[in-house]
């Protein structure tokens, strides 16, 4: 089931229509309905508030003023891997450290023009 901060896709007459970000869920008076807040990742931004049942969340067809709509969840193209753990390192200085071992720092304002 989709949830908050979820990106999903819109479906609109069966084709991707655009995509939102799930802002709010909050029941509904009616049991099993969800008041659904969809922030909408157009220009402008726009907000939705629509009221769906769970299967509707979960990626069920829907219609609305007779238009078929479905929420399709997003998930990142990036795999996130677990980092693996370091050795464990004995106690060096920094001057000990070579080059290669320590970060470079780049400095934004070096590489900003001069006039």
């Amino acid at each position: 089931m989709a949830t908050i901060n979820d990106l999903v896709m819109v479906h609109v007459e069966n084709k991707p229509g655009f995509y939102a970000r799930i802002e709010d869920i909050t029941p509904d008076v009616k049991k099993g309905w969800w008041i659904v807040k969809l922030l909408v990742l157009t220009f402008p931004l726009q907000v939705y508030t629509w009221i769906l049942d769970e299967s509707q969340l979960d990626g069920a067809s829907f219609t609305m003023g007779g238009t078929p709509l479905m929420l399709e969840k997003i998930e990142s193209p990036i795999h996130h891997e677990e980092p693996a753990v370091p050795a464990p390192r004995t106690a060096t200085t920094a001057a000990e450290q070579s080059e290669t071992e320590r970060p470079k720092v780049v400095s934004l304002l070096d590489r900003k023009k001069k006039k």
